[in-house]
């Protein structure tokens, strides 16, 4: 995603990627303006794969991305090391300043934000799937922070997947 139609950076953008694209035939590149994107990916999201964007887009994007799933707070993201280095996960909503200290906060994009840690850093999909699938078992019998339309707190709202968590059976894990 770019803006090349109104930024030098987005024709820059385009050079680099072309350049990355020729080298790598097998991975199929479609540029698009970040505007004409944000409509198609509100209507279309699982026509989408994977989508490269700089930073200030990239973030707007996931954002959005967002309200598909219903809130920011249950998004988690993975900033990878093609290297296979050092990663970082968190939450695509960052701080969220504005509420700290509230305890109204969604824990669960910093939950899954574990999750993804445990399937792609610590190479134990198991444990990333247990998590997954406790935060879906506490969705599903309600626990809903005030973003989701419910009335548990961030304290609640962890409880209830960490119930599920110790509901299932004990995981065993091999190195």
């Amino acid at each position: 995603m770019d803006k090349a139609n109104a930024l030098v950076s987005g024709r820059l953008w385009r050079d680099v990627t072309s350049e990355l694209a020729a080298d790598n035939p097998d991975v199929a590149l479609d540029h698009q303006l970040i505007d004409s994107f944000a409509l198609r990916m509100l209507q279309q999201p699982s026509a989408l794969d994977v989508v490269v964007a700089e930073n200030l887009f990239g973030d707007i994007l996931s954002d959005e991305a967002a309200a598909i799933s219903g809130s920011l707070g249950l998004m988690a993201s993975a900033s990878l090391n093609p290297d296979g280095g050092p990663a970082l996960y968190e939450p695509i909503h960052g701080t969220a300043p504005d509420i700290a200290g509230r305890g109204i906060a969604n824990p669960v994009g910093s939950m899954l934000s574990v999750a993804l840690l445990f399937e792609h850093s610590l190479r134990l999909p198991e444990i990333a799937a247990e998590i997954r699938t406790a935060v879906d078992a506490a969705l599903d019998a309600g626990a809903r922070t005030p973003d989701l339309g419910g009335t548990s707190s961030t304290g609640e709202m962890t409880a209830a997947v960490l119930d599920e968590l110790s509901a299932r059976a004990p995981l065993e894990v091999r190195p």
